[in-house]
């Protein structure tokens, strides 16, 4: 797979004044298909996708890396996906995030704030003392390198 040549490709790309804020989640190459993840600070849209697409495949051909019995799938991410690099999480301030940590447990909240090394997540929590109910605010700093997997909770 030409994965350093694709991330190059795209970065020059990404050099265009619509595509500054976009960026690579993954590359996955499986049998005959090609799937690039890309994200947008101001969001990804299919017009995006659809350019990066047809700019790839020209350049694909062109060179003939992967032959012509290929399939090539440009998309955003997705909520299903797992959050990557703190420009996600950022994106996200305001959505549920469920995280598993490092070390195994699992936590969820509100993202709060968002920067380079951490993200703050708050939950509510009721406690009783007595037959008194007291909601409680809990904020959580999380340190990226804690986290193992962390996914936006789609709410139905």
């Amino acid at each position: 797979m030409y994965r350093e040549e694709v991330l190059e490709l795209l970065a020059e790309k990404f050099r265009e004044e619509s595509f500054r804020d976009c960026f690579v989640v993954a590359i996955e190459h499986h049998a005959k298909t090609i799937r690039i993840f890309v994200d947008s600070d101001s969001g990804m849209t299919f017009e995006k996708c659809q350019r990066l697409s047809r700019y790839l495949e020209r350049i694909f051909d062109e060179r003939a890396w992967f032959g012509t019995d290929y399939i090539l799938e440009v998309s955003s991410p997705g909520l299903s996906r797992p959050l990557v690099y703190p420009r996600q999480y950022i994106r996200n301030i305001g959505r549920q995030l469920q995280v598993r940590l490092a070390d195994g447990s699992v936590s969820q909240g509100t993202i709060l704030d968002a920067d380079e090394t951490v993200v703050t997540l708050g939950r509510e929590e009721i406690r009783t003392e007595g037959k008194k109910k007291i909601r409680e605010n809990i904020e959580t700093q999380l340190p990226y390198s804690a986290i193992a997997e962390a996914k936006i909770v789609v709410k139905i």
